[in-house]
């Protein structure tokens, strides 16, 4: 059974750095792809950054210059460095990693980010 773990969330200030953990288990082989997204209240979940097992990445606009997204295949786990957070970048943080046809979900991690 896949299962992914994230952590890291928690309360900071505007201006500051969090980072947030996805450990994965429960499988053989690397994913094909690992996301972060987010979902603030009221709206829909939104992609914050990607990455492929090849290492390419794609980030949202929103946080392009202030977030990075890493990852340990060894480890089976991921990262999202989030640097100069905002008020608006509050919200549950979701890791989503794909193997084949077949997504898997983390159960979420609060960040909320006070001006």
């Amino acid at each position: 059974q896949v299962r992914l773990v994230e952590s890291g969330g928690g309360l900071v200030q505007a201006g500051g750095s969090l980072r947030l953990s996805c450990a994965g288990s429960g499988i053989m082989f690397s994913f094909d792809t690992m996301g972060w997204y987010r979902q603030a209240p009221g709206k829909q979940r939104e992609l914050v950054a990607d990455i492929t097992r090849g290492g390419t990445t794609i980030y949202a606009d929103s946080v392009k210059g202030r977030f990075t997204i890493s990852g340990d295949s060894a480890k089976r786990t991921l990262y999202l460095q989030m640097n100069a957070l905002k008020p608006e970048d509050t919200a549950v943080y979701y890791c989503k990693a794909r193997l084949g046809t077949k997504d898997y979900w983390g159960q979420g991690t609060q960040v909320t980010v006070s001006s």
